[in-house]
Formats: C-alpha cells, sequence, structure tokens
C-alpha cells in the first residue's frame, strides 16, 4: 500500500521559496549597487540580515560595537525600503533584499549611483574635482565633512545620518597612516571590491601572527 502523501499547510513553504526566488539575483549580472551590498550576503540567499551585516563588518575588521551599531542602523534604515511588495517582511528582522538594494537609497548621498543601482563615472570624479583639495587622489577629514555638508538636502535628516554614518566608517576603516582616503578605495567601494579585499587582508594578519 502506497504510503500518503504528507499534508502541506498552505504557507508552508513560502519562506524557503521566498528565499530560493530573491537568491536568483545572482544568476543575472548584479549592478554596482547589488555588488556593493552582495559582501553582506555571507550564505547569498538574497537577504541580509543583520546578524549577516554585523559578521561582515566583523570580517573586514571592525570592532564589535561599529559591527552592532552599523547593523541595527544599517538594516533599519534599508531594510524596510526593499522588501518586495507582494512580501510581508518579518516582524523585527530588518531583512535587506539584494534585488531591490536600488529602493534603499537614501536622499543626502553623491549620487554616485543612479536610481537603478547603476555608476556614475561623472559623479565619482566630481567628488574629488571639487573637494580634494590637498592632494587630487585622496581626501583628508575635513575634506570629507565639507562633502557631506555639500550633498545635504533640506530637512532630509535620515539622509544627512546615512550619508555621515557610511562615510566614516569608511574613513575610519581605509584612511592611510597620513589621514587620507584614497580615491582608489573609493571607487572599490562603490565596485563592491573592497570589502573582499579587506577580509582578505584581516585572514592574512591573523594568519602570519599564528605562525
Amino acid at each position: 500500500m502506497a504510503a500518503k502523501p504528507a499534508e502541506t499547510t498552505p504557507g508552508s513553504n513560502d519562506s524557503s521559496s521566498s528565499s530560493s526566488s530573491m537568491a536568483d539575483v545572482y544568476k543575472g549580472e548584479l549592478t554596482p549597487l547589488q555588488r556593493h551590498v552582495a559582501f553582506f550576503d555571507r550564505n547569498k540567499d538574497g537577504i541580509i540580515y543583520p546578524s549577516e551585516t554585523y559578521q561582515g563588518f566583523r570580517a573586514i575588521g571592525a570592532g564589535v560595537p561599529l559591527s552592532a551599531f552599523s547593523s541595527v542602523f544599517i538594516n533599519g534604515l534599508l531594510g524596510p525600503k526593499t522588501v518586495p511588495e507582494n512580501e510581508k517582511a518579518p516582524g523585527f528582522k530588518l531583512p535587506i533584499y539584494v534585488k531591490n538594494i536600488q529602493k534603499g537609497k537614501h536622499g543626502s548621498d553623491s549620487g554616485v549611483y543612479d536610481a537603478n543601482g547603476r555608476f556614475v563615472p561623472e559623479k565619482f570624479e566630481e567628488i574629488f574635482k571639487k573637494h580634494a583639495h590637498t592632494r587630487p587622489d585622496a581626501l583628508t577629514g575635513k575634506e570629507l565633512k565639507e562633502l557631506l555638508k555639500a550633498n545635504r538636502e533640506p530637512n532630509d535628516f535620515k539622509g544627512w545620518l546615512g550619508g555621515f554614518t557610511e562615510w566614516k566608517v569608511l574613513y575610519s576603516l581605509c584612511k592611510d597612516e597620513k589621514g587620507f582616503l584614497h580615491k582608489d578605495t573609493v571607487r572599490a567601494v562603490y565596485d563592491g571590491s573592497l570589502f573582499e579585499k579587506l577580509e582578505h587582508e584581516r585572514k592574512s594578519k591573523e594568519s602570519t601572527k599564528k605562525k
């Protein structure tokens, strides 16, 4: 006698099927903005939870307090904007959907990513033409403040805070011994390659210490 197929409760597979469909983003070519955030999708299921953001920040050398703050702040700011229209986000889990990351773009930014998450070379060059006064290929802490102030849009407090946090974290992690944030480093942030490089460097240092 054949075994009776197990009954399934409606919606019981919603989570797995949703996760699977979200992971489809990696089957095609990612936009620069998607590549920028994909590093933090540690299991590559197309969804970034705060725990993964935390793991990503720790992987690039950020301390526990900064990693914890960033995981809550970034997911809280971007997550709700990226939830697909036909889905309901899990309560308090603050997922960021890689496929829709362009919807999470905040105001008061540099404009280097357009509305579709594509890289805009002219806007990138503009950062250094306008604000790199000390040397043409790097920004000082003071010049970074000038950039942030120039990007501010009226009454866009979330955008101000988002831009300030992103740039300050980048500056603290990547400035050189003289306090310069180099142009090629900033470019690597936008194309998504910097985070993998930082993780590789951190692992190399750790392995060297163990020897």
